[in-house]
């Protein structure tokens, strides 16, 4: 996008062509305006249009062009925290919402996959988050705990079984999520845009919101060339608020900090290869504090990624250390060549969990999905739907209400995470 091959890679190159959108221009009227193109705003525009409201969505860019065009396409159970953690965070009531909403998220993503015959490569084959070394295994074992006294499908696999499904001994262990699975991530937001289209929403591309104006009754949400007028306003930008421009709500952006995340992609790989790698077709991620995450598309492709920016001397530095990286894990690829890289930006908050705020009368929104985007974001958008419809309060939300807080030393923090990782990969062995 933008002609540039590095925001989307692969997955500009194989989704299917996005349904036929326009830019705003003049005045329109609808129930509720929709800011934002990724899963969270698409699934509150389908959802919110399949009850009859009238909807009109505004993307700065394209479908897809944040977040949920670019990440490596897990569809998780979850957040990053241990489960028992949410209740201590939230309190009892929002933290057992919140888990029972999110370990059941996936099964809503596939749900609606199937449901308006979604054509973005969805894989129900659960994922493996694999331990290095002893302090990797007793973490995933306590994960494991905390998600079976639950009642979720999980089980530990023992090293000798990880590494039958992965291909590589490297693990001691893994963490399996049958509630979990993969799916092409732009694929999947074009796919919920064609949806929301048919269920009679209205959405305009290349329409970035300049101010949000008070009318009293109404909202005027404003573009360059137009304005939707609406009394309900659902902001669903997250860590791309602003989209490089002025934020129309600058309070989102400055609580997120910005976690830059690459991916790498071979091309299609041979039978032999693709039978010893991930033959059940599992998404990867391991335990190391800087991450690397790996699965395969439906053709063949092993995509593979890592903290860290495609940009200046990061470029090289994380290509090169993704071919060391998967000739350690896997000697068989040899010395692997890449096909398609791209990367983005992760909103992350202090506490690792998401936020609802209602940022002005009747303006609400979720962001800091710290990395678990896709079924998260599919939820929360069918929860701001079922608020604006009056089908739920704020009491019943699985989040509380909370008021943005900057994050501190936030440009600092975003910086060191970028610089950081080039470090990490230039100089540290994968195991």
């Amino acid at each position: 996008m933008r002609d540039d091959p590095r925001s989307h890679g692969l997955w500009e190159a194989s989704a299917p062509p996005p349904p036929a959108t326009t830019a705003l221009a003049g005045e329109v009227v609808a129930d509720v305006a929709v800011v934002g193109g990724g899963f969270t705003g698409l699934s509150a525009a389908l959802h919110l249009a399949e009850a009859g409201a009238a909807v009109a969505l505004l993307e700065g860019v394209e479908i897809g062009f944040g977040g949920s065009g670019r990440n490596v396409g897990l569809v998780n159970a979850g957040m990053w925290v241990m489960p028992d953690d949410l209740p201590a965070a939230l309190g009892a009531v929002h933290g057992g919402r919140l888990l029972e909403l999110l370990g059941d998220a996936p099964q809503a993503v596939f749900d609606l996959v199937a449901r308006h015959g979604i054509a973005c490569q969805a894989e129900r084959a659960g994922t493996l988050h694999c331990a290095v070394g002893p302090k990797g295994l007793a973490e995933i074992a306590e994960r494991a705990r905390q998600w079976q006294a639950r009642g979720a499908p999980v089980a530990i696999l023992d090293a000798a079984e990880t590494a039958r499904r992965v291909g590589t001994g490297a693990y001691a262990g893994a963490l399996l999520d049958r509630r979990a699975g993969t799916i092409q991530p732009l694929a999947y937001a074009r796919g919920l845009a064609a949806a929301a289209l048919a269920a009679g929403a209205r959405i305009f591309t290349g329409s970035p919101v300049v101010a949000a104006e008070d009318e009293g009754g109404n909202w005027r949400i404003r573009t360059a060339a137009g304005a939707v007028r609406a009394p309900h306003v659902v902001v669903a930008t997250n860590a791309y608020t602003g989209g490089g421009g002025p934020a129309v709500w600058p309070e989102v952006r400055q609580e997120i900090v910005h976690l830059p995340y690459f991916n790498l992609a071979t091309a299609p790989l041979g039978d032999n290869l693709r039978g010893s790698i991930l033959p059940g077709r599992e998404g990867v991620w391991d335990t190391r504090e800087i991450l690397s995450s790996f699965r395969f598309d439906r053709d063949g492709r092993l995509v593979f990624g890592s903290v860290g920016a495609l940009r200046g001397t990061g470029r090289a530095v994380h290509r090169d250390w993704g071919r060391r990286a998967l000739k350690r894990l896997f000697p068989q690829l040899g010395d692997v060549a890449f096909a398609h890289e791209w990367y983005g930006q992760i909103g992350m908050t202090a506490d690792s969990l998401p936020r609802f705020h209602r940022l002005a009368r009747n303006t609400v929104g979720f962001s800091g999905y710290n990395g678990r985007g896709i079924a998260p974001g599919t939820v929360f958008g069918r929860c701001l739907a079922d608020l604006v419809l009056g089908r739920l309060g704020d009491d019943d939300l699985a989040l509380p209400v909370t008021v943005p807080v900057p994050a501190r030393r936030r440009r600092l923090k975003e910086a060191w995470y970028e610089a950081g990782a080039q470090l990490a990969h230039a100089t540290a062995a994968r195991f």
